[in-house]
């Protein structure tokens, strides 16, 4: 006889599922270790006991699908890897726009020109075939070193047909970084552009593993000879192109278990590490979000975001599952608006400080445009607004008089925004969905989880808050006693954020030390961010674990190692650097060496009472700051690793006043706390020199 437990599951499965997923092999949902038969609803999320014996209710899953997690797509279960993704959109949208780009083969900038996915398609496997035709194999790995084009997206695609495995390369990690990942991943064949083949020229004896170099959109004529004991191939991509099309070979898919792309991402140590993620993992991922975002075969999406990150990587391949039309900027940020003006997107994604500039540029604007157009101006958006977070439709009185005009700068038919890599600020994220009268939602997500840990849901007018899990993850939040972050804290839980499903990564390659560091032997990954569960079951990060931090552009920061460049300063006798997500730059408090500012400020004609106030004095900030800025120049601090404004301050750091631990470091969290006010006031002044520095 069945109990009340059975009956009530088979009461949610015939709700959730069109087909019984007990003997199809071909489900696109599987069970997990989590005992999912058993969940609390909540509006956006389940929770779930972890393991049934413990009774603990901590782990939470998308309500869309909260008995199993997703690997396939719901209504295509067939498709396995990006081979069948792609496979999939030639069949159904063959003469459908692609790929389009403005630049001419003579670097003159025009209309768009596109390439439709059969024409795409056709090049892949010419690509494929030719790499094969150079001794490429299976399992072999291809170095893409240049911006977003459409070639990119065809070298992508022909890793995955011929199951190659895809490497970004791209010079922010540091200038070592491009030969680094060259001679870990193994690279045979690197796709360059003629700006960076010189940088490969440079260490080419260096990269023994290179046997071909194509540069893309260079001209065989033009290209340097290369000593026949190089033993590396040199050649145009059109001229690869040719060949490959003379010479096609049968294609060689992967499997859903197959490598993908190794991403690689900043280390604790400077070292980049290389972020493993298979086919079924990256579509996993994508799946999971096709449940609350619907794209369409007519939709047109602007490509600018690095595909050397994962962010623009997921966007890609939801792109190609829905058959939408792809344009690419021209490749430089400046002209970007000017792009948007002739592609006219219908799905915009970005990051919080593009959508900080746009909004810094609209209140600028409206402040300076006369005290009734800023009357016009507030009067139409506090209504609309209104309306927006009680569910009611705006009138569209407002769009006529004023926001039509804002929508226009971005082309005039964006439906779709979405913000991700670093948090939006809910006042922001309120004003684009007033000014542009259409779907906003923030995601957050890492390379190491194929991109989306979770995102909000449409209809969802609470902001600040990253929303609910992926319906092809789960989450739970883990205690952290040292910040005092546990999941009994009232009202909300918090901890740190971990996630399990098919979407978490293999491993960093070649590195099963810090492998075994982040994901543990029940296969939660930690991600070092912490974070708290609102009311419905919606994520809100509120701080990071690990000394590793973003700026609001993205930027990965390992304060430590910018201290330890800055303790050879002749005033710092102790230095704590601090940055967040939701601002642009550092700053940092110095503890100042007392004998050393004394000597600079005798020698400067400065009268002081006390050490205090000399610490106080501007042109001692600026004597410290410039000093400090000298060594960062000479240590190769990167522009955004210089901190841009300093506290001096006479007291040291201590084990007695809680900010150094027992073997004399930083003790982060604390000091954070400790130097609140003057971390405030720092960004103050920031923001009032330059905008862009402001804290939203």
């Amino acid at each position: 006889m069945e109990s009340p437990a059975q009956r009530r599951l088979k009461a949610i499965q015939a709700h959730l599922l069109p087909i019984s997923t007990e003997d199809d092999p071909n489900s696109n949902i599987t069970r997990s270790q989590t005992a999912g038969e058993f969940y609390q609803g909540e509006t956006y999320s389940v929770v779930l006991p972890e393991k049934l014996q413990t009774g603990k209710w901590n782990v939470y899953r998308s309500a869309r699908s909260p008995v199993k997690l997703v690997t396939r797509f719901p209504e295509h279960p067939e498709i396995g890897t990006l081979h069948d993704n792609f496979v999939h959109a030639v069949d159904r949208f063959p003469d459908y726009k692609y790929l389009g780009t403005r630049v001419r083969v003579d670097g003159t900038v025009g209309e768009y020109k596109w390439m439709t996915y059969g024409e795409v398609s056709n090049a892949r496997s010419a690509i494929g075939s030719a790499l094969q035709n150079y001794g490429l194999s299976k399992g072999m790995s291809v170095g893409l070193y240049f911006i977003n084009r459409p070639e990119w997206i065809v070298v992508d695609h022909a890793c995955s047909a011929y199951s190659y495995i895809s490497v970004p390369l791209y010079d922010t990690l540091g200038p070592d970084a491009v030969k680094y990942i060259v001679n870990h991943a193994e690279v045979q064949a690197i796709f360059c552009v003629p700006e960076t083949l010189n940088s490969l020229l440079s260490f080419l004896s260096e990269i023994p593993t290179v046997r071909v170099i194509v540069v893309v959109g260079g001209m065989d004529e033009h290209l340097p000879s290369l000593p026949q004991a190089a033993g590396v191939k040199l050649i145009s991509y059109s001229k690869l192109l040719n060949q490959g099309r003379a010479r096609l070979q049968p294609l060689s898919p992967p499997t859903p278990d197959d490598v993908a792309t190794i991403c690689y991402t900043s280390g604790t140590t400077g070292t980049p590490k290389g972020v493993v993620l298979t086919h079924g993992s990256l579509i996993a991922s994508t799946a999971g979000m096709s449940m609350p975002v619907k794209f369409y075969p007519t939709d047109v999406y602007i490509s600018y975001l690095p595909l050397a990150h994962i962010y623009e990587r997921a966007n890609q391949i939801m792109s190609v599952y829905y058959g939408v039309a792809v344009g690419f900027y021209q490749g430089d940020n400046l002209k970007l608006m000017d792009d948007l003006l002739a592609l006219r997107p219908t799905i915009f994604c970005s990051v919080p400080r593009l959508y900080n500039r746009i909004y810094a540029g609209i209140i600028n604007a409206v402040k300076t445009s006369g005290s009734l157009k800023e009357r016009l101006f507030n009067a139409a958006y506090n209504s609309k607004k209104q309306a927006i977070m009680n569910g009611r439709n705006p009138s569209q009185i407002w769009d006529k008089l004023v926001f039509n005009k804002i929508k226009a700068k971005l082309g005039g038919r964006v439906r779709f925004m979405s913000s991700g890599a670093s948090p939006l600020s809910s006042d922001v994220m309120d004003f684009l969905k007033v000014c542009f009268g259409c779907q906003v939602i923030e995601g957050y997500g890492m390379t190491e989880t194929s991109c989306v840990i979770s995102s909000m849901e449409e209809g969802d007018n609470l902001s600040g808050h990253v929303g609910s899990p992926n319906p092809a993850c789960e989450v739970k939040l883990v205690d952290v006693p040292e910040m005092n972050y546990t999941s009994e804290d009232q009202p909300y839980p918090r901890g740190e954020i971990c996630v399990r499903g098919p979407i978490v990564f293999k491993g960093y390659f070649k590195d099963d030390v810090q492998t075994r560091e982040v994901i543990d032997d029940d296969g939660w990954l930690y991600t070092g961010d912490i974070g708290l569960w609102l009311p419905g079951g919606r994520l809100k990060i509120i701080d990071r674990k690990k000394n590793i931090f973003k700026l609001a552009q993205g930027e990965y920061i390992a304060p430590e190692k910018i201290e330890n460049v800055y303790a050879k300063c002749r005033f710092v006798a102790q230095c704590f650097v601090y940055g967040d997500s939701l601002n642009s730059a550092l700053v940092a408090v110095v503890s100042v060496d007392p004998d050393a500012l004394k000597d600079w400020a005798s020698g400067e004609g400065i009268k002081y009472e006390d050490l205090g106030q000399l610490c106080r004095h501007p042109r001692a900030k600026t004597a410290v700051l410039a000093d400090m800025d000298a060594l960062g120049r000479e240590a190769g601090l990167r522009g955004f690793e210089f901190v841009k404004a300093v506290t001096l301050i006479p007291e040291p750091f201590t084990v007695e006043n809680g900010l150094l631990t027992p073997t004399l470091k930083v003790k982060r969290p604390q000091a954070k706390v400790y130097f609140e006010r003057e971390i405030g006031e720092m960004y103050a002044v920031l923001s009032k020199v330059d905008p862009t520095h402001q804290k939203l």
